[in-house]
């Protein structure tokens, strides 16, 4: 017994010896959540603090009576009260459920209230608690572009760009557009905001502000393939003056962010480098976000304003024609889609045999419609 005893004495003391010595490395690290450096992400730190102490006020009172409660009844405890016909009691009762629905309804109205003042759409409103922003402060443009695997960001008011490197003043309000050329991302600087997706062909926003100086970290928080792990950014939270150097160091750069330029960067690449570009191609971001950066490629929204227009003219009853198929530069689909259109409307009116064989009886009309017309 006393060599078992002593064993498990020293796996303990190992355990305490073990702990003492990650110490050093865990106290060398920071988190950028819960010690953040602008307003959004204070506020959002502070929804976590309050929602976690809400949730402990049940969770920690239910661990410490579990422990009592597994104590008191054990099966060692003789002077234990045993009473296997209690079945109900009233005080107990609305303790049970009113504790939890307070809980619910505190965190409810919590909830609410937060998650429409940190709209990400929504512009900021002050600077920081008891700091408003000037009535002439205009917020800072930046338009975002998630490629593979690396951030591009241009700045439409100084017409230039950056890879992997972006920078805003020190309360400033910032306004991002967000897009992505490829597949979904997710643009996240924990100590500016939160996170917020990137989508190809649409558009997000995030409005925040830095309220203090630095270089702080970026990245992608949705995986999207081989080079993710090395999809990060810095961003840089600098004075009036020293936006101004940083602004002029791109301008100095001296490279330019064509049509041809961009559609090398947008290959695939990974741990690409800090690159800056002094001119950026008019409309660059819009043609990225609709697909037309390519030359002699249509963009999306003339395609949809195309479709728009021909489902408007056609008549009430009749299909209209895809998008794919409308306007896309495909030689003879509108040819091809009319007699589809055609036997649709003959199946419709019970022309055509019903059943799991229609589809196919439908596609071999159609092909027949296309050597004869006079078939339908």
């Amino acid at each position: 017994m006393t060599r078992i005893s002593f064993s498990g004495v020293r796996s303990r003391a190992l355990a305490v010896v073990a702990a003492a010595g990650l110490l050093p490395l865990v106290s060398g690290c920071s988190s950028a959540v819960l010690n953040p450096s602008g307003d959004v992400a204070a506020q959002q730190r502070d929804l976590i603090i309050i929602a976690t102490v809400l949730m402990l006020l049940i969770i920690i009172p239910v661990m410490v009576l579990t422990v009592l409660f597994a104590r008191k009844y054990r099966h060692q405890n003789e002077d234990a009260d045993y009473d296997p016909d209690w079945d109900h009691s009233t005080q107990l009762e609305l303790l049970i459920w009113s504790a939890p629905l307070l809980i619910i309804i505190c965190l409810g109205a919590v909830t609410w209230t937060s998650t429409h003042r940190l709209d990400p759409y929504r512009p900021v409103e002050r600077l920081q608690p008891g700091r408003q922003i000037a009535k002439d402060v205009k917020p800072l443009d930046v338009q975002v572009v998630s490629l593979d695997w690396k951030w591009l960001f241009i700045y439409p008011e100084y017409g230039i760009a950056t890879v992997n490197e972006v920078a805003a003043p020190v309360d400033r309000p910032i306004t991002f557009h967000l897009t992505s050329s490829n597949v979904m991302n997710a643009f996240y600087v924990p100590a500016l905001a939160g996170m917020i997706y990137t989508m190809p062909s649409m558009e997000t926003k995030l409005n925040a502000v830095i309220n203090k100086p630095g270089n702080y970290e970026g990245f992608s928080s949705n995986f999207s393939g081989d080079g993710f792990s090395h999809m990060d950014f810095r961003f840089h939270g600098l004075s009036e003056a020293g936006f101004k150097q940083w602004i002029g160091k791109a301008k100095q750069s001296g490279r330019a962010l064509d049509t041809a330029t961009y559609l090398k960067l947008e290959k695939p690449s990974e741990d690409v480098p800090v690159i800056r570009y002094s001119q950026v191609a008019p409309g660059l971001y819009d043609k990225v976000m609709n697909h037309c950066v390519a030359p002699g490629s249509r963009c999306m929204r003339d395609i949809m304003r195309a479709d728009a227009a021909t489902a408007a003219g056609k008549s009430e009853g009749e299909p209209s024609m895809p998008m794919h198929m409308e306007g896309a530069g495909h030689a003879g689909t509108r040819a091809q889609a009319e007699p589809e259109a055609r036997v649709m409307r003959l199946h419709g009116a019970g022309l055509t045999p019903p059943g799991r064989d229609a589809p196919q009886q439908m596609s071999a009309d159609a092909a027949r419609s296309q050597r004869d017309p006079a078939t339908l």
